[in-house]
């Protein structure tokens, strides 16, 4: 196969394009570049788009072309690839979208978390923060409950171990007294 006479990109300078820098398509053609042309070209028969003589034809060229411009003659009345048909699905069959996560739930679930490390200083934030979320969470509709009750959980179990501690402190104090 001999490579077309014709050739549109060779010779005129782009208007973006300094005189005499060669334009993108005359660059070189590299394997990669063959081999995804060849498969637009196997798309385009597989759809019916070209007959077998035509594919037969221009599976040669594009194996014998030099530039990416000769590539891109070969392809230019075919889609880039398969085309796939959209597929419109119901709205009733769409799944529900996901409500916004309260602001509070998070602040509590962490304040609930950093309880152990910061020795339950964060217990009464936790309980305030995830009591507050829940009240505005049934009232809103927003996510986030199980958040501020994990929140609410690990605070309330931080200010009990406080409490449990004091009082055995207090009452060791009085025995020892």
């Amino acid at each position: 196969m001999s490579n077309p006479s014709w050739q549109p990109w060779q010779g005129v300078p782009q208007p973006w394009q300094p005189h005499g820098v060669p334009s993108p398509a005359s660059m070189l053609a590299s394997h990669a570049d063959r081999e995804r042309t060849v498969d637009v070209l196997r798309a385009g028969f597989g759809e019916g788009r070209l007959e077998k003589a035509e594919f037969d034809k221009r599976v040669g060229r594009a194996y014998a072309a030099r530039t990416v411009g000769e590539l891109a003659l070969l392809v230019s009345d075919l889609p880039q690839g398969p085309v796939v048909q959209p597929v419109v699905v119901p709205r009733t069959f769409l799944p529900a979208p996901q409500p916004r996560t309260n602001g509070k739930a998070v602040g509590a679930v962490v304040c609930g978390l950093l309880c152990l490390p910061t020795f339950g200083l964060l217990g009464i934030p936790a309980v305030v923060l995830g009591q507050s979320a829940r009240s505005e969470i049934q009232r809103s509709g927003e996510g986030g409950d199980g958040m501020a009750l994990l929140g609410l959980v690990l605070g309330w179990m931080s200010i009990a171990a406080w409490t449990l501690i004091l009082t055995l402190l207090v009452a060791a104090a009085l025995v020892s007294a």
